[in-house]
């Protein structure tokens, strides 16, 4: 028995990367099955992805250590990072993407300080009576002698709803004259008209964070429950990924990217509208 389990020992140390499975090449790699096991922590995604511990996640890596971010390491990690089961990411992307993350000359790796990544949390609130769904966009930011999330954006239709602001011939206006009678024509705004946000500057953006906290202290919103928890990650140089959480039977489970796009000039802006719901 004792040369059994010593033979399976220098087998399983002894495997490289398998056939068909090269340093970039995504998907589950063939080999003892240490590398798929679920990514059970956002915090294990990121020690995953930068090469910070060891393959069956029973060693950390730090930068003393002579396998700290290993290139073929990362290279083995990264592959069974994307949800090769639903999101149907096209490997050429993957491909594209490993390449760039694993540069020799310039790798690129996640920070858990550094920014660019946001959480969304979908939960439900009871306002007016009724259940209603409130997506809450965190961010980390430094507080005292360390970190804290916080809630950066809201995105509550109810809200949106309320701000309809005209645009060209349907807009009212107050005419570029109003100085000279005491801009008594204020009343058309703010008494006669069921849309005063047309009187706003063209930049005006609705403030929802502020009317959602405002609408909890007054005790109108009532936290009721989280369904659902998702990431968003721009750190990588003209990339962007999304990180769901899988729980399913099988390898390829826990925090997976499932969404990758590579960025061109201007597509952050779009991406990150998107996301915060501003379309």
């Amino acid at each position: 028995m004792r040369k059994l389990a010593v033979i399976i020992i220098l087998f399983i140390t002894s495997i490289e990367l398998a056939p068909g499975q090269g340093l970039y090449s995504p998907g589950s790699p063939q080999d003892d099955g240490r590398f798929v096991a679920s990514t059970k922590q956002v915090n294990q995604f990121f020690r995953r992805f930068n090469g910070e511990e060891s393959a069956d996640g029973t060693k950390r890596y730090y930068e003393d250590d002579s396998n700290y971010r290993n290139r073929e390491l990362r290279g083995k990690f990264i592959s069974i990072l994307f949800d090769n089961e639903t999101s149907g990411i096209q490997n050429n992307l993957k491909t594209e993407f490993m390449k760039e993350v694993l540069s020799e000359p310039l790798p690129q790796y996640l920070a858990f300080h550094r920014g660019e990544w946001f959480a969304e949390v979908a939960t439900t609130f009871i306002y007016k009576g009724k259940k209603e769904n409130v997506t809450l966009f965190m961010k980390l930011q430094p507080e005292g002698l360390g970190y804290e999330w916080v809630v950066d954006r809201v995105s509550f239709a109810p809200f949106k709803n309320l701000f309809k602001k005209p645009q060209g011939d349907q807009k009212s206006f107050l005419h570029p004259m109003s100085h000279e009678i005491g801009f008594m024509n204020l009343r058309k705004a703010f008494q006669d008209n069921k849309l005063p946000e047309a009187y706003t500057p063209k930049e005006y953006e609705p403030d929802y964070l502020t009317l959602f906290l405002y609408e909890v202290k007054n005790g109108n919103l009532k936290f009721d429950n989280i369904s659902d928890v998702k990431f968003h990650f721009f750190q990588i140089n003209d990339w962007y990924f999304e990180l769901n959480q899988f729980n399913r039977p099988g390898f390829n489970t826990g925090w997976l990217i499932s969404n990758l796009i590579k960025l061109k000039p201007g597509d952050k802006e779009v991406v990150q509208k998107f996301i915060y719901d501003q379309n």
